[in-house]
């Protein structure tokens, strides 16, 4: 067996699938991505001990169904021949966060999260429990019948590149692009499916103890980092594929320093600021009907 064979046998050998129960893609780069997470295990590693200690002082967590088969249909834990298939878990929890909550019900994107919660806590009443926290509390009005919420962010987040980078708005402007064709599913799905998963749940960490706020922070990060790459858009088609090779790629994969990034890269970003566009966004939107 000749050098080559042997290396693509070993990549044969190797696990596709995540510690999340993910599949990885045929390109996966394991040797980039263990460098990576050779360094950021010591980083989880104390984050770990750190959140313990909190948790323990805290007094711990208060206690269309058709989209089941289309959630996460690259993870095998949700897969209908797996044992337990979570499937079946993430049933209760919707149905259950429905009966709950009435004026939401359910709304696509609602899955998807549910399905991360689940697979993080591997508890039904806690992933419940966080669910309502987030649907209730941090974002309001994003899975109501009208969206209200999440079309208000949206503009607000066009507000903030048209105040931070002004020439990457001129573009959208020049071209009619409108900002939910961009990032409709990175606000209504907390940017599942769309950044990796430890990039994610670090976000997800900030966004359950700051609040909403952290969304536009990740936003406007990963419209800065790659402003001049945008910027080299010519169409509306090449604007939308340039929004998503944005979310790929080393700078999103190696979470710790994405993180980093984040509280740094788009300057200062008051809430009162974001209140104040977010009451001017919703009336305009109301005005239009």
């Amino acid at each position: 067996m000749d050098p080559a064979e042997r290396a693509q046998a070993a990549r044969a050998r190797v696990p596709r699938i995540d510690p999340y129960g993910f599949e990885r893609p045929e390109d996966f780069d394991y040797a980039a991505y263990e460098e990576f997470f050779s360094t950021y295990l010591v980083i989880l590693t104390k984050r770990a001990i750190k959140w313990s200690k909190l948790l323990k002082g805290s007094g711990g967590v208060r206690k269309s169904l058709t989209d089941l088969n289309r959630t996460f249909p690259d993870n095998v834990r949700f897969r209908k021949t797996a044992e337990p298939c979570l499937q079946k878990t993430l049933y209760n929890v919707l149905l259950a966060y429905g009966l709950h909550n009435q004026g939401v019900g359910y709304c696509q994107g609602m899955n998807f999260i549910a399905g991360y919660l689940i697979l993080i806590t591997k508890n039904e009443e806690e992933s419940f429990w966080l669910l309502d926290a987030l649907v209730g509390r941090i974002l309001p009005d994003y899975y109501s019948p009208a969206m209200l919420g999440l079309k208000t962010d949206q503009e607000v987040l066009a507000e903030l590149v048209r105040m931070k980078l002004p020439a990457v708005a001129a573009l959208m402007d020049g071209h009619g692009v409108l900002w939910t064709l961009l990032v409709s599913r990175w606000f209504i799905c907390l940017f599942v499916d769309i950044l990796p998963v430890e990039t994610v749940l670090r976000i997800w960490d900030c966004l359950f103890n700051e609040g909403s706020k952290i969304i536009f922070r990740v936003a406007l990060t990963l419209i800065k980092q790659h402003q001049e790459f945008i910027l080299e858009a010519s169409s509306v088609p090449d604007i939308c594929d340039k929004f998503k090779q944005i979310t790929k790629g080393d700078f999103v994969t190696e979470c710790h320093t994405f993180m980093q990034k984040i509280f740094s890269e788009p300057g200062s970003l008051s809430m009162t600021t974001i209140t104040r566009l977010r009451e001017s966004c919703r009336a305009a939107l109301l005005t239009q009907g």
